[in-house]
């Protein structure tokens, strides 16, 4: 007989939008243990598995606090009420939180007073960018949805919320049936509510269940945070709307837009590393959604990504941006890190829109065969095991050439091919193995300067350099030299930086937030964003933001005789990390830049 020996969630907290998975432990026929799925179309032996979910609804008003989601709202702020901004953002759990969160919140207040002022619609879809429910109050006893789209029928065909009542209590609670499949998605309804899942082995002939039904309950469901949105900051004077088309991409002859971020790999995110953080937020079924909702909402040209699995790429990154239009190269690290899975290897994926870019010709650039060849040639056979294993850290970098569908080029010079260098990597040492870190940067630039000599061509250079603003490898990309006084330099044990005259590159990189101290005059907008960057080197105060380290590790270089920077997204700012915790809204580390 088929039995049901065990049910859990990964998480028991569900957040809309966000696909609740349950793990199922089954016991075969046979005897033997296994977690595969046994559906009415395939039954095992004769029996198979029936998943039914649950809202479990009260007559008690639930609000949830707008800064930490999990928990259930004591008060509100009437000057959300007042001002018309989305109610769930006006939910707090305690006069503490609402203290704590108020240099964020007021920003809220700003901007809807400023919507007043300029155009209310263009706002209001700004608070909505991020899919905020628009309530964080529900009525628990108000009549269930009927009629949900397909896509939303969570398993079953019948509608999603059935209007038959399963079962109420004594204690006013009702429950609806609202999925039938194995894994259930959280919707706006069920805000405020608690689920439960349901499953048992049934009998094919009788359709009767067989012993009793295993079950589970989740804490209540939680709107997804949104982020507070980021504005586009024009560079010398560049209106950016008349740059955007429908779709919010740049439109204009010539003008593309590119966004490089570290997603964080699911097997970095464990709660060891990130204690202080929610385990609903570190999550991979709610950082995927998160990340993808944020980063289609950017609308940019060309994307270049860190630390993307290889399952993550194939099953989801890859398809999910398929549907808005870009196609995928990928290429991922040399071996498997950590665990030994290669499904858990991680990598860089860029990725381009269709209608703007076509692809041309893609290089691979693997760290660990150019450490085999430099400690082949350079280092003594009886170090070269000890040079060997400070070396091979199983970095790559992924360098597209693309073509582009827009022209750039006046009347005397038709039909001239627009081609682009995309360079995306992730340089992933120890801060202790400077030289490492260094020898990487040096080696993926030499690798460009060849393609720049053999075409015309312009570049981006983007990634986690894992590299501060001052360090030699910043300082390397950013100058085209190191000083050969620099303090990172007295770090190779290995003699591969020798002689320190070697450290240079011809390509004419200048860092894309740079930009803004070359800018004269500006509005307010710009001159928060300058406040926001380091005046001694021209880059932001921090694009990486956790409770060990907040500072600046990610940047995209581009060749300033071929390329501008017209627009630029606003950096963070550092009050609103200090308010909420980063996973619950961005679900990277704050690990990012754009340009």
């Amino acid at each position: 007989m088929l039995t049901v020996l065990r049910v859990h969630l990964p998480s028991d907290i569900p957040i809309v939008g966000c696909e609740l998975t349950p793990y199922v432990l089954l016991r075969r026929p046979d005897s033997s243990i296994t977690t595969e799925d046994v559906p009415e179309s395939a039954p095992l032996d004769g029996y198979y598995l029936r998943y039914k979910w649950y809202r479990i609804q009260s007559d008690r008003k639930v609000a949830v606090c707008s800064v930490h989601p999990s928990e259930q709202a004591t008060l509100q702020c009437l000057g959300c009420v007042k001002a018309k901004i989305p109610v769930a953002k006006s939910y707090h759990c305690s006069p503490r939180c609402f203290s704590d969160a108020w240099q964020h919140h007021r920003v809220l207040h700003d901007r809807a007073a400023s919507a007043v002022n300029e155009n209310g619609a263009e706002e209001e879809e700004l608070f909505g960018r991020f899919g905020s429910s628009g309530s964080g109050s529900l009525n628990a006893s108000s009549a269930p949805t009927v009629g949900q789209s397909p896509s939303m029928n969570n398993g079953s065909a019948t509608p999603l919320y059935p209007t038959a009542v399963t079962e109420r209590s004594s204690t006013g609670e009702t429950w609806f049936e609202v999925g039938r499949s194995k894994t259930y998605t959280p919707t706006a309804d069920d805000i405020g509510h608690v689920l439960k899942f349901e499953c048992v082995a049934v009998d094919v002939e009788t359709r009767i269940p067989v012993g009793t039904p295993n079950t589970i309950f989740t804490s209540r469901v939680i709107p997804a945070p949104s982020p507070s949105p980021r504005r586009m900051i024009p560079v010398n004077g560049v209106d950016l709307i008349g740059h955007l088309d429908s779709d919010g991409r740049a439109a204009s002859s010539g003008t593309f837009s590119v966004l490089s971020y570290n997603i964080l790999s699911d097997a970095y995110a464990s709660s060891e590393l990130y204690s202080y953080c929610p385990s609903w937020a570190l999550s991979w079924p709610y950082r995927k959604q998160n990340l993808l909702r944020e980063i289609v909402g950017y609308h940019a040209d060309i994307l270049c990504f860190q630390e993307v699995q290889s399952d993550h790429f194939e099953e989801f990154f890859a398809p999910e941006l398929d549907k808005h239009g870009y196609q995928a190269l990928y290429k991922k690290k040399t071996a498997e890190v950590f665990s030994g899975n290669a499904h858990a290897i991680d990598g860089c994926a860029t990725f381009f829109c269709r209608d703007r870019f076509s692809h041309v010709k893609k290089y691979e650039v693997e760290f660990n065969k150019a450490a085999q060849s430099l400690t082949e040639a350079v280092v003594p056979a009886a170090q070269k095991k000890t040079a060997l294993n400070r070396l091979l850290k199983d970095n790559v970098a992924l360098i597209a050439v693309l073509e582009a569908k827009f022209s750039n080029h006046g009347a005397d010079t038709p039909g001239k091919r627009q081609l682009l260098c995309v360079a995306n990597t992730h340089v992933n040492v120890h801060h202790d193995l400077k030289d490492v870190k260094l020898w990487q940067v040096h080696t993926l630039l030499k690798g460009l300067e060849k393609i720049a000599a053999s075409a015309d061509i312009p570049m981006l250079v983007c990634g986690d350099f894992n590299s501060v603003p001052g360090s030699a490898p910043h300082a390397l990309l950013a100058m085209g030299k190191v000083d050969q006084m620099h303090s990172d330099l007295a770090v190779d044990p290995l003699g591969i930086l020798r002689p320190a005259s070697k450290l240079m590159h011809q390509l004419p990189l200048v860092s894309a937030y740079s930009s803004f101290a070359r800018t004269v005059g500006g509005g307010i907008n710009l001159e928060q964003q300058r406040r926001r960057m380091d005046p001694t080197t021209n880059e932001p105060l921090f694009t990486h933001c956790t409770r060990d380290f907040i500072g600046t590790l990610d940047y995209i270089f581009y060749t300033a005789d071929s390329l501008t920077v017209e627009v630029s997204v606003q950096t963070k700012n550092k009050t609103l990390t200090e308010s909420v915790s980063p996973f619950e809204c961005w679900s990277a580390c704050l690990r990012e830049s754009d340009g």
